[in-house]
Formats: structure tokens, sequence, C-alpha cells
């Protein structure tokens, strides 16, 4: 990356890094049971709501709980139950229209991010009718109060149901894109780890290293303080020590709820401190070829915190102390080291793979071409790239037979 782009970047960071405080983020209120929502809603006299979610998990029925509730206090409950793996504008548009023909006065979604994504914009769309989704791209374009947001997650790893962001794909275009705003911030999550129980074993595997991603990416950025550091410490500890057993043993209740805890600190973390560039790529990938979000960040993270090198030793260090995976007295250089071996270590045990498959040398300039304009000047990176630094990243991820 040439200086002067650099020196853009970095002043631009800088200045949000000292506007971080004053800047109005909020943690969404804590319900501990899908049971607590009906009457939470007779408390607001809240009478129709929209349901949404996807037909994966309707179908297993881990909504029947919250829709019989919902029937049971007298609220009318619509469900739009189309929401696919990455969320798209046609997803919104239907969920939008749902909402208005059943005269709703709240949202809830139930599912990974994508549902939580794509509840989010529906209810950007319903206070900003003129609005299209595609203009709403980028940084604070929303300016308005959602309808009462309640988000309950039923994976371990997006950490949505506590962020300002939604991600949405474009089907048209191919390409996925972030709409960051602090009124997409839900008002209620509802860390129920009873909807986490008997969840697969490679979404267990893909979202936990989703939470993982965000944590760390937070933590090694330039952009963090205190309470962020602390938030990303306790997600790592948690899912270092949860994570494995989650996989293992999917009805063990204290892993699937602390893995509910360390996704949400992940989120808090990341709201403030912001991503890097394994989300830029991943969300090229999911917008191009559909990956799933969590399996691109699992893969692509060892990839860039080798990269990044000496820029990110010393706060990997900590963070391996602070898990426990080393003794206090190991050098920044082991410890870091140490970390990015328990990274592979993690995906290897759990089936993920080492590349991404669907990767193709021609796409490789309009990928990097969206990576590097998501990316940059936002996201406070140890190390800076540019569109032709990314496009190289892709090709290392990518497998060698085509």
């Amino acid at each position: 990356m040439k200086i002067a782009e650099k020196v853009f970047c970095r002043v631009f960071q800088g200045a949000f890094r000292v506007a971080l405080p004053v800047l109005p983020y909020r943690e969404p209120k804590i319900l501990k049971e899908v049971k607590m929502i009906p009457k939470l809603l007779q408390q607001k006299k809240i009478k129709r709501v929209l349901l949404v979610t996807d037909a994966g998990v309707r179908g297993l029925g881990l909504t029947n709980r919250l829709e019989l509730g919902l029937k049971e206090a007298g609220i009318q409950c619509a469900v739009y139950d189309k929401v696919v793996a990455n969320p798209t504008i046609l997803n919104i548009e239907e969920a939008r229209k749902l909402y208005l023909k059943s005269g709703a006065q709240a949202i809830i979604a139930f599912g990974g991010g994508s549902a939580m994504d794509c509840a989010k914009v529906t209810g950007a769309r319903v206070v900003r009718p003129r609005m299209p989704v595609y203009k709403m791209k980028g940084l604070l374009k929303i300016w308005k109060k959602l309808p009462l947001l309640i988000a309950v997650p039923t994976t371990a790893g997006t950490g949505s149901e506590t962020t300002l962001a939604a991600v949405i794909t474009d089907a048209g275009t191919k390409h996925k894109y972030p709409i960051n705003d602090f009124n997409l911030i839900p008002h209620y999550a509802v860390l129920d780890y009873h909807v986490t129980l008997g969840l697969p074993r490679s979404i267990t595997a893909t979202t936990g290293m989703d939470a993982l991603t965000h944590a760390v990416e937070a933590y090694i950025g330039r952009s963090t303080n205190a309470f962020t550091r602390k938030m990303a410490e306790d997600a790592t500890k948690l899912i270092y020590e949860n994570l494995k057993t989650a996989y293992d043993d999917g009805q063990n209740k204290e892993a699937r709820s602390n893995m509910l805890e360390a996704a949400y600190c992940a989120g808090v973390a990341f709201s403030r401190s912001y991503v890097g560039y394994v989300h830029a790529v991943a969300h090229s990938l999911g917008g191009q070829y559909g990956v799933p979000h969590g399996l691109a960040n699992a893969v692509l993270l060892p990839y860039f915190l080798e990269e990044y090198g000496p820029a990110c030793q010393k706060k990997l260090a900590k963070l391996a102390r602070f898990a426990g995976m080393v003794p206090k007295h190991t050098s920044d250089h082991r410890a870091a080291a140490y970390f990015i071996q328990w990274v592979k270590d993690m995906n290897a045990y759990m089936n993920i793979p080492t590349k991404i498959k669907e990767i193709r040398l021609a796409d490789i300039p309009i990928m990097s071409q969206h990576a590097a304009a998501e990316g940059n000047p936002l996201y406070p990176v140890p190390v800076l790239m540019d569109q032709a630094e990314l496009a190289e990243m892709y090709e290392r991820v990518m497998e060698r037979g085509e």
C-alpha cells in the first residue's frame, strides 16, 4: 500500500478511536430464556409480532416453544422463514411486506447470524421505506429507531445479537456488504442455551471459530480500549475452555451456555473495536460463492495471523496467556506461535479444511477489490493491505487443483 493511502487509513482510524467513548453504543438487555419473551411483549402492550427465521431452524422445532407461548399470551405471530444462509435483499423485502401486512409492532429474530441480519435490515426498511437496502451500505445511514427487536441466537458464534452490523448479499452482483448503524443493535438478546443443545457438529465448529475470529480481530486491531480488550479476552478464554467440549458433546449444558456467553462478549468487542481483513475476505467469499461465513473465517484466520507477524505478536501472546494456553512467563514469540498453532489444531480436530475449494483465479480481482473497499480505511488492522496484497491472500487459500 502506498504511503499516502496508509496515512489516510491511520488518520481515519485514529479519529474513530478518539470518538469511541462518546459514540452512542449500547448493549441489548439480556433475557435468559425464550419463555420470557411473551411476558415482555405483554408488558410493552405489543399484540402482533413478526418472527424472522429460516426453514431449517423452524423445521427442527426450535421455534415451537416461542410460537406456542405467543399464542397462549394472545399475541399474533406472523412467520417469515425463508431466510437463506447469506441473506439477500429479496429476503428483506419479503419480510418487510409481511411485517406491514400483518400489522406487526415488533420483530423477533430467531436463528443464526443470517436470521438476525435479515431481521435488522427488515426493521431498517420499515422505518426508512424510501431508502433501498443498497443505499444503507456502510456507516450510519439509517438514523431512525427500529421497531422493538429481540434476537434469539441459536448458534454461538456470530454475536449479531449484540452488534450494530448486518451483512447483506446482493444476489445480482454477488456482492456481500456490511451495514453499520447504532440503531441496528437489538433491544433484547435472549441467551438461552436450550436452543443450542444438539447443534450439529459442523455448525458448532464454524460458529465457534467465527466467535474466536471476532474476539481476535477486535483484540489485535488498533482501536481497542480497556473494555473491549476485556471482552475479547473473556471470549477467547471461554472458547478455549469450552468449544472442544461443545463439539464433542452437543448436549453439554455448561459448554453450550459458556459458548453463548463467549459469542456475546466477542460481539460486544468487535462492535466497538471492529474486525479486520479476515472478515473482509470472508464476506467476499460469501457473496461470490455462498461460502458460510464462519467456515471462511475459520480457514482464513491463521493465514492472516501469520501474515501480520510481529505486528500482532505481543497481543496474541497476551491472549494465549490470559486463556491459559501457555505459562505466564512464556515469551511473546513462543506464546503467539502457540496461539496460531492452537487455531490450526482446532480447525483440524473439527474437520475444518485448510483451503477454500470454491475460489477461482479469475474471480480474485473483483473479490479483492470488494475486500479492500470494505477494509480500507475502516478496519484498524495491525498491517494495512491494498487490493494487490489481499489478492495474494486469496491465492494462498485457494486449492491448486483447478
